[in-house]
C-alpha cells in the first residue's frame, strides 16, 4: 500500500464512521496526511486525523482515533493501528508477498516509493556558498518532490542548507563519485575525498551498489539470450531482500521529512548487500531449461536492479548497465 493508497484509506474510514452515526462531522476533509511516525510513534505511517476531526465532532482526539482504529483494522494490507499521544494513528503496513511487491516496483519502475507523503507542502531551500551545500540542496530537491512536495531553491527566506564542507574540491573524483562522496555521509560528518570512492572493489559502497545494479541487467541480457524473460513468482531463498526492497518507500518518505539524502544512500547499500545471495540461481546451469522459478528469481532481480537505478538519478548519480 502505499502512502497515497493509505491516504484514501483513512479518509474512506473516516466517511464510514461519519456515515454510521459515531462522528458527527459538518465538513470532511478533502485530504488525509500521512507521514513516518514521529518521536513516540511506531509503524510504518502515523496521521493526525484524528486531532483535526476533535474540534468539529466535539469529541478528544483519542476517542476520535479509537472510533477510527478497527475500522482501519478491517482494510487489507493493514496489519496493526496503534494510537498514541494526544490521539496519533499510528499505522503498520501488512507486507505483500513477494508476488505483488515485484509486480509493484516492474509496474512503477524508477518511480516505486515515490508518494505523496508532503503533497501540498511547499519547502524552500537555500543553500550556502559551498559545493557540498549546492549537491546536498539539489539531492534533497529530488527526494521531497518525490513525496509530492514543491521545492524552491536559491530561495532568500529558505532553510539553509549548511552541511559540513568538503576540504577539498570533491570533483576531482568525477560527477558520479564526486556526489556520492559528499552526500553518503551525515550532513554534520566531514566527508571524505579521496581515490577508494573510485576502486572497484567491496570496500567502496558505490562501487558495490553500481555492480549490483549491472548484474541485473545483464542477467536480463543472458535471460533474453535464452529466450526467457522475467515473470513474478514466488520466491522464498532471498527474505532480505525481500525485507528491504518493501522498505524502500518508507526509507524515501523519511528521507524526504527528515531532509536526509543520506538516509536513501545508506538503503541503496543495504539493498545491494542483500541482492547477491539471490545471483547465482536466477539463470539455469548446464542442460537445465529455465523454469517457473528461474523467471521469478529474474523478476526479483529486475526490481532490485530498478531500486537502486532509481534511488541512485534521486541522488543525481548514474547507474550505468555495463561495468
Amino acid at each position: 500500500m502505499t502512502p497515497v493508497e493509505l491516504s484514501r484509506t483513512v479518509l474512506h474510514a473516516v466517511r464510514r464512521a461519519v456515515d454510521e452515526g459515531e462522528l458527527r462531522v459538518a465538513t470532511l476533509p478533502e485530504r488525509v496526511r500521512v507521514a513516518p511516525p514521529g518521536p513516540g510513534g511506531c509503524g510504518d505511517y502515523a496521521t493526525n486525523v484524528a486531532l483535526q476531526l476533535a474540534r468539529p465532532a466535539g469529541q478528544p482526539a483519542q476517542r476520535v482515533a479509537e472510533i477510527l482504529r478497527p475500522r482501519l483494522l478491517r482494510t487489507p494490507g493493514i496489519s496493526e493501528v496503534v494510537v498514541t499521544g494526544p490521539g496519533f494513528l499510528n499505522i503498520s503496513l501488512a507486507r505483500a508477498g513477494t508476488v505483488g511487491l515485484v509486480r509493484e516496483i516492474l509496474r512503477c519502475g524508477s518511480r516505486y516509493g515515490h508518494g505523496e507523503a508532503l503533497s501540498g507542502r511547499t519547502v524552500r531551500l537555500r543553500p550556502a556558498r559551498e559545493v557540498r551545500a549546492v549537491v546536498q540542496a539539489e539531492a534533497l530537491a529530488r527526494v521531497l518532490r518525490s513525496q509530492g512536495a514543491v521545492v524552491h531553491i536559491d530561495d532568500h527566506d529558505g532553510i539553509v542548507v549548511r552541511p559540513v564542507p568538503a576540504p577539498v574540491d570533491p570533483f576531482v573524483l568525477g560527477p558520479d563519485a564526486a556526489r556520492w562522496a559528499l552526500l553518503y555521509p551525515a550532513p554534520h560528518d566531514r566527508p571524505r575525498i579521496d581515490g577508494e570512492h573510485l576502486v572497484q572493489r567491496e570496500s567502496n559502497p558505490l562501487f558495490r551498489i553500481r555492480y549490483a545494479h549491472a548484474r541485473t541487467r545483464a542477467l536480463l541480457r543472458n535471460a533474453a539470450d535464452l529466450q526467457y524473460r522475467p515473470e513474478p513468482g514466488p520466491v522464498a531463498e532471498v527474505p532480505s531482500l525481500f525485507q528491504v526492497l518493501a522498505d524502500h518507500p518508507r526509507v524515501l518518505a523519511a528521507a524526504a521529512t527528515h531532509r536526509a539524502p543520506d538516509r536513501l544512500a545508506r538503503h541503496l547499500v543495504t539493498v545491494a548487500d542483500a541482492l547477491p545471495p539471490l545471483l547465482p540461481a536466477v539463470l539455469p546451469l548446464g542442460d537445465e531449461k529455465p523454469s517457473a522459478a528461474h523467471r521469478a528469481r529474474l523478476a526479483l532481480a529486475e526490481a532490485a536492479g530498478t531500486v537502486l537505478a532509481g534511488g541512485l538519478s534521486l541522488l543525481g548519480i548514474d547507474a550505468p548497465d555495463h561495468l
